[in-house]
């Protein structure tokens, strides 16, 4: 199922499968690509068929055929909108997981509070800016204050799994799974997948 959602600026696209018993999935896309990213759609198939409610989300200025994506207070404003529209219509069923990948991770991370998440998924988090540690986006893992996976590629240029690791030292909350490939994710989608499902059934609380 497909629908265009209206927000502050301008419409998104949510694509949905699944019933929900298991929860409620929200995922994001990356400032370069969209919610048919091939990490995003073998995590939603997964998670489909293990009983979750996925929700994928493109943002408006991808919906629009923009480039480039907007700064993050305008992405977390048409995400909000969005989640906003789902709860209206009684399609947030059970536990609300937030997610994405890359950019669409980082919004996760900053709206699970406001948006009641019940644990955020992160794929492929950019850490910092390729070449440029010293600009470093810990804060937005450490801020997070429910149970969070990241699932990184063990030679991701904007951070490799033992930097989260490192950020996130100390939290009893999180988990960081390396998975072979780059930022992209796209060396093996299937074990991205199998590595968020994993947290998704072992770890995060029923």
């Amino acid at each position: 199922m497909s629908e265009l959602v209206d927000t502050p600026h301008g419409p998104a696209r949510v694509v949905s499968s699944g019933d929900g018993g298991a929860g409620t999935l929200v995922l994001g896309h990356g400032a370069g690509g969209s919610s048919e990213a091939p990490d995003l759609a073998a995590l939603a198939a997964e998670a489909a068929d293990a009983g979750w409610l996925v929700h994928r989300v493109d943002q408006p200025w991808r919906v629009a055929g923009k480039r480039i994506a907007p700064a993050p207070p305008r992405l977390d404003e048409a995400w909000g909108a969005v989640l906003d529209r789902l709860r209206l219509t009684d399609r947030l069923p059970g536990r609300l997981v937030l997610g994405g990948r890359s950019a669409g991770a980082r919004v996760a991370c900053r709206t699970a509070a406001a948006e009641g998440a019940a644990g955020v998924l992160a794929l492929a988090f950019p850490l910092h800016p390729p070449g440029r540690p010293e600009k470093s986006r810990a804060p937005e893992l450490t801020g997070v204050a429910v149970p969070i996976v990241v699932v990184q590629g063990e030679t991701d240029a904007m951070g490799r799994p033992e930097h989260i690791a490192a950020a996130l030292a100390g939290s009893g909350l999180a988990s960081v799974y390396a998975v072979p490939g780059d930022h992209s994710l796209k060396k093996n989608p299937g074990l991205v997948a199998a590595a968020a499902m994993s947290w998704l059934t072992e770890v995060l609380p029923a």
